[in-house]
């Protein structure tokens, strides 16, 4: 798929306590909100491991990212659906660079209940 400015991608994932106990031993992150369930049942999910959601979109299309921006809004919790959109805000090929392609795109992630959770933005080159 060939991108262009102006297109959105989306990419949706549902947050399990697996996800959560799985990111916890890979990142270290052990805050005791990520391991003691609330008064509901659920975790909430580590910041970063919900920001996968847009480095999934930027890996899907082979983006070396240089930076990220993220916004955390508000906490995502187990049982949660994030809808992730990502918007291209420059493809361009750069002909003074070994004909990479600059990429460069702005996010919002929200919860299954339309609320906003993460924003943020990326830059970086086409492999």
């Amino acid at each position: 798929m060939s991108l262009k400015v102006g297109d959105i991608i989306t990419f949706e994932r549902d947050f399990t306590a697996r996800d959560v106990e799985l990111f916890t031993e890979i990142s270290g992150d052990e805050g005791i909100h990520h391991l003691t369930p609330d008064e509901q049942g659920r975790l909430v999910v580590q910041g970063l491991l919900t920001a996968t959601l847009p480095t999934k979109v930027g890996g899907n299309h082979n983006v070396l990212a240089r930076s990220m921006h993220f916004e955390f809004l508000r906490p995502v919790f187990t049982g949660d659906t994030i809808i992730c959109e990502v918007t291209i805000d420059q493809f361009e090929i750069q002909e003074n660079k070994n004909n990479r392609t600059a990429i460069t795109a702005s996010f919002i992630c929200k919860n299954q209940h339309e609320k906003e959770v993460l924003k943020g933005n990326f830059a970086g080159v086409i492999l």
